[in-house]
């Protein structure tokens, strides 16, 4: 019996062993949120905006006075000022193209034609309508013919004979009546004989009548205006001929050819691989423009008029004058932005649509030898902080974020100076001493730096 009793003893060991087990689930959860407590600190320091320094980059030299004038910096694309996707007004099949992409075009010149066989049968078969109904107004408007007045005539003398033929035989018969020659019958059919005679001849009358009169005024009128409506029709199949023809309606560069020969084209719904909806796309690239968005910050900066520098990302060392043009009535509410357009004053052939450009907005000149500073189109290298320049660029501050610029640099004299000569263009934010970890694109808190905000 008390070997039974110490086998349903409990042992000690085995109940430290489990509770043991049943506390290391704890510990090991504790573990996990320590860790992604850390972890989401560690992020939420990462994905704030680092504070960085920066300076304003002047030109020295001949452009230095006019780089005091930026204001501040903005990208955007080239684009073309008006824009045409060239469509046709008529369905058909494409018959010939006569030019290519980038061809220079002159206004009325022909560019498209389409098959036309279908539209010149519907206005030959028009054009034979509308003759037919203009033969029968002339018809109306002629009245009757000489000979058609006589045949009228002559019937209804025929008419008159008859009557009268019918009227002596009825005198007679009732001359004749009591006799035992002529019966009552014979007399009542010469009476009816002698009245269906005279409605014959008052017909006959009235035929005549009508025709001396001629077609009735309402007759005409109603031709004419058949006359009117066929003309109509002919001169709205003549609209759809010609519209086969597609001509430039402006003098420009051709951007995109959209069709082939055989191709169709419609000027209805366009799916993906059915019709097109346009054949040619062209654009006036002596009139462009930069279309950007300008931070709210700064959109108190800009104002109508305003003169500005252009430069592409393609052509960093050639600047292009230009003038603010156009500035949106309304911000967009989810970017914080204001729309502006800025002319470029005088574009040449390098400029193309789509390109990105930096636009440098400038004070308006304060005195006559402001004024007659220009922004050359060749610009002089400048010098920059040595410690802005890693790995072949600089970061620049624009609407709150870092953009990296590739650039060409040199060193100097001065270890802690280099030479910008290509990739700025005077008027930019420089962050200074940018974090290893500093990203393109990546959100900033920037402040000036002390000291002069220029090179040398």
């Amino acid at each position: 019996m008390e070997a039974e009793l110490k086998k349903l003893q409990i042992d000690k060991s085995f109940k430290a062993r489990r509770e043991e087990r049943s506390t290391w689930p704890w510990i090991l959860l504790v573990v996990v949120l320590l860790a992604a407590g850390g972890g989401a600190w560690q992020w939420r320091n990462a994905a704030a905006a680092p504070a960085v320094h920066t300076i304003r980059v002047r030109v020295p030299q001949g452009d230095a006075a006019a780089a005091q004038r930026v204001v501040f910096n903005a990208t955007g694309y080239v684009m073309a000022a008006h824009k045409i996707e060239l469509a046709s007004k008529v369905i058909g099949r494409v018959a010939w193209v006569g030019v290519e992409m980038g061809d220079k075009i002159t206004k009325g010149q022909v560019l498209v034609r389409l098959e036309d066989d279908e539209y010149k049968a519907r206005v030959a078969q028009q054009q034979g309508l509308l003759d037919n109904s203009k033969a029968l107004l002339a018809e109306f408007e002629a009245g009757s013919r000489p000979q058609e007045i006589a045949t009228a005539q002559a019937k209804f003398d025929q008419a008159l004979a008859e009557l009268h033929n019918a009227q002596v035989n009825l005198r007679r018969l009732k001359s004749l009546e009591g006799s035992n020659g002529v019966s009552q019958q014979q007399v009542d059919d010469a009476d009816a004989l002698v009245r269906s005679r005279t409605a014959a001849a008052e017909s006959q009358h009235q035929q005549f009548e009508l025709v001396k009169a001629g077609p009735r005024k309402e007759q005409i009128d109603a031709q004419r205006a058949t006359v009117r409506q066929l003309e109509g029709g002919l001169s709205n199949f003549m609209i759809d001929l010609s519209n086969t023809v597609i001509s430039s309606p402006i003098s420009g560069t051709v951007l995109q050819r959209n069709v082939e020969m055989g191709e169709f084209v419609t000027n209805g719904f366009v799916g993906d691989r059915g019709a097109k909806g346009y054949v040619l796309s062209i654009a006036d690239l002596s009139d462009l423009r930069v279309e950007l968005d300008v931070s709210q910050g700064d959109f108190a900066k800009v104002m109508a008029r305003q003169p500005c520098w252009i430069v592409t990302d393609a052509y960093p060392d050639k600047k292009y004058e230009g003038v603010v043009d156009l500035i949106s009535p309304e911000a967009n509410r989810q970017k914080a932005t204001v729309q502006v357009r800025v002319k470029v004053l005088s574009p040449d052939d390098l400029l193309k649509p789509d390109m990105n450009a930096t636009v440098s907005f400038l004070s308006p000149p304060k005195s006559a030898a402001d004024a007659a500073t220009q922004p050359s189109t060749e610009r002089p290298p400048f010098r920059v902080p040595a410690t802005a320049v890693r790995d072949g660029a600089v970061f620049v501050a624009e609407n709150g974020r870092a953009v990296r610029r590739p650039v060409t640099a040199a060193k100097t004299g001065n270890d802690k100076e280099m030479e910008i000569r290509r990739g700025l263009i005077g008027g930019e934010d420089l962050i200074v001493n940018p974090p290893e970890s500093l990203e393109d694109g990546a959100k900033i808190k920037s402040t000036e730096a002390d000291g002069p905000k220029g090179g040398a």
